[in-house]
């Protein structure tokens, strides 16, 4: 078995690490455990980067950069190969300025498609080695939605695929207290209508449904983003999902506008949210959910994604004192389990073998599994041992991932900045605020034409 040294090299913006890593001290034993570990050793007869260095940028530090280099340590002693990792909390600006001035590192690991779709377009991105496409078809759920997502219209104009997803979100959950559904006599909703019966059933028994916030200081309105973004996946095929984001079809599109009425529908109704409508744009979303957990609960369900239990009151336990379910479906449109969520891409900036050897080795299951049992790590490869992940919210959480028919990336993040970090944040308010859907919508569209 290969051995070798894994020096991690601070930037600017970064931070020095370095350790040697071999076989014999890699953080899980090689062997021991429920890995897949013939994966691990037929990756390494398989492949030999000796003497070869490689470099990875991406956006990680603390916990995640330590993780992540946990995990490329298996690739190295693998390998053989020199990997150095390099966390930024300006990734986006220094990849910028590392490709246009010629000293890329070998892998960039994108948390923004947008931004690795323009370095593609400009010609600063590799394409993956041919049959990665067909893998990730294969080995992933919604296989094809991974294909598309990493895939870029190169400076010639035709599109490729230049990045593979590894490390995700999700963002399509329903929040709850299960001993308030409990006493209730609720059960779970599988449905989009089941889930609008129960919003109503509530009222009827004299309750608020649902607590909803969309303060974020200067980025507030951007939890509005995610129910819309929702609700086109839900209302409309996929392929409308696209156009939309790309702004093939205007903002202002009844199909939109049909997905804005629908987050309307739970957030417009002074019946169903705490505090009224009224409340909506004045609360913030870190204290919204707070309602959940007060005696007698001020509110049932809230929709959000997988982070928001860190906003939770400190002694409240997810899988106890606070489960999920997945943001349902209508079972009347047939568009089958899609999902929204985040992710990283990694991408090849600077093209050498052991790039396209690590693509190859994220590719592995237990490449993957290394940091599910780390924490804080969801996949879609439908190849890894589930029983590794080591929380139990966070496996519940990825088999809403591996059930999807469809992923879609966060849309917001997939527009340009003054869209989707901009007159979407401020027309969600203005919106839940009263402004029609219509009127809305037609200010969005206004402000993308503004860039064009």
């Amino acid at each position: 078995m290969k051995t070798k040294t894994l020096h991690l090299a601070g930037m600017a913006a970064g931070c020095l690490f370095a350790f040697t890593a071999g076989a014999q001290d890699l953080h899980f034993p090689v062997g021991e455990g429920d890995f897949t570990w013939n994966s691990y050793t037929d990756y390494a007869d398989q492949h030999d980067y000796s003497g070869e260095q490689i470099t990875i940028f991406g956006p990680w530090l603390g916990p995640d950069q330590a993780n992540v280099e946990i995990v490329l340590a298996y690739f190295g002693a693998a390998t053989g190969a020199d990997v150095r990792y390099v966390g930024s909390d300006s990734f986006e600006q220094q990849i910028l300025v590392d490709t246009e001035a010629g000293s890329a590192p070998n892998i960039a690991v994108f948390p923004q498609p947008g931004l690795a779709a323009n370095l593609a377009s400009r010609g600063f991105l590799t394409p993956l080695e041919e049959g990665t496409e067909q893998w990730i078809v294969e080995n992933h759920a919604a296989g094809q939605s991974w294909v598309d997502l990493g895939s870029f219209n190169g400076p010639d104009g035709d599109k490729e695929l230049y990045a593979l997803i590894y490390k995700t979100d999700v963002k399509s959950l329903v929040w709850y207290v299960p001993e308030n559904f409990e006493d209730a006599g609720y059960e779970v909703p599988t449905s989009m209508e089941e889930l609008k019966a129960l919003t109503d059933q509530i009222v009827a028994d004299g309750e608020t449904p649902w607590c909803i916030g969309l303060g974020s200081g200067g980025a507030t309105g951007w939890p509005a983003t995610d129910w819309v973004e929702d609700m086109m996946l839900r209302l409309h095929d996929v392929d409308v999902y696209d156009q939309w984001v790309t702004n093939e079809i205007p903002f202002d599109d009844p199909r939109v506008i049909d997905a804005i009425e629908e987050f309307g529908f739970f957030a417009r109704n002074d019946d169903f949210v705490t505090g009224g409508t009224a409340a909506v744009a004045a609360t913030d979303f870190r204290d919204s959910p707070k309602g959940m957990f007060t005696s007698p609960p001020q509110c049932y369900l809230h929709r959000q994604a997988s982070f928001i239990p860190a906003f939770f009151p400190e002694d409240v336990e997810v899988g106890l004192d606070a489960d999920f379910f997945y943001f349902p479906a209508y079972e009347s449109k047939d568009l089958g389990s899609p999902v929204l969520g985040g992710g990283t891409l990694w991408a090849i900036t600077n093209e050498s073998p052991a790039a396209h050897g690590l693509v190859k080795f994220l590719q592995t299951p237990i490449a993957n599994e290394i940091w599910m049992a780390r924490g804080g790590f969801m996949t879609p490869h439908t190849g890894v041992n589930k029983d590794l992940f080591a929380d139990e919210t966070v496996a519940k959480m990825n088999d809403i991932l591996l059930g999807a028919t469809t992923f879609r990336f966060d849309g917001s993040d997939l527009m340009p900045g003054g869209v989707g970090a901009g007159s979407f944040w401020t027309g969600m308010v203005d919106y839940s605020g009263g402004t029609s859907a219509s009127d809305v919508a037609s200010d969005i569209q206004t402000s993308w034409d503004s860039l064009k």
